[in-house]
């Protein structure tokens, strides 16, 4: 006989406890990815823009905009980099990797800030724009534009990894925690079918479950007390027991 009812909550109960443990752990896990990984991004990009700053001030003392161009050319080839550009301290494009022009976002923000911002230009994409003063300023400064396209792709990546790992151990939870419930579940499914059978006067030319008497647990404790109240205590002894074991 099934007993299904009786753990129907319990069931219910593991299958949420996991949901929220996932779910949880999941929105933790993206909140802790995107937010390192922004960081480490941006820090990256700042320190870029600090060494173009760094190796500029020769170049712009000596007012070689080519071998400025050419060392901004080489910044932007590191993945996650999509644009640079360098202003004077009077607000002068110098040298810029916009092809075929500047676009009309940038023309309109401040070239001396070296402030965060976040850029959406069109035909372009999304960026996180930051700058780096020339010589504190006085020279001008560099400005160095991240991809957050490609920023968000890595995010993606990472956390769904995590997300496939935190998934997977929730199914093997569920189904070890079903499991356990009917191993649990069965020997309270043959106590009952012992309970009826008592209730029902069968058995009584039957030998006695000596598997479910014999339990030392509160199956068999339940079985011991059945069977002394149905006035059959006399015709059953616990194996190796020297007399007969009723509560």
């Amino acid at each position: 006989m099934k007993i299904e009812k009786l753990f129907q909550k319990t069931r219910f109960g593991i299958f949420a406890l996991f949901g929220m443990i996932v779910l949880s752990t999941s929105l933790l896990c993206i909140y802790t990815v995107d937010t390192q990984l922004s960081a480490e991004y941006e820090t990256n990009s700042r320190n870029i823009a600090k060494s173009i700053a760094d190796s500029s001030v020769d170049i712009l003392l000596n007012r070689n905009l080519a071998t400025l161009q050419s060392l901004i050319d080489q910044f932007v080839e590191i993945q996650g980099i999509r644009y640079i550009y360098i202003t004077s301290e009077r607000g002068e494009y110098l040298a810029h990797t916009f092809v075929p022009g500047i676009p009309r976002q940038i023309l309109e923000s401040d070239p001396s800030s070296t402030e965060t911002v976040e850029r959406s230009i069109p035909g372009m994409g999304d960026f996180i724009e930051v700058g780096s003063p020339i010589l504190a300023g006085v020279a001008g400064t560099v400005h160095v534009g991240m991809d957050m396209d490609i920023v968000g792709l890595k995010i993606q990546r990472a956390i769904g990894q995590q997300i496939i790992l935190i998934s997977i151990l929730l199914v093997l939870g569920v189904l070890a925690s079903i499991w356990l419930v009917n191993l649990a579940a069965k020997p309270l499914g043959g106590l009952l079918d012992y309970a009826v059978e008592l209730a029902a006067d069968r058995g009584k030319d039957k030998e006695p479950d000596d598997e479910l008497l014999a339990r030392d647990d509160e199956v068999g404790d339940l079985a011991r007390l059945f069977r002394y109240v149905s006035g059959r205590s006399s015709d059953w002894k616990k194996p190796g027991a020297s007399s007969t074991r009723v509560p």
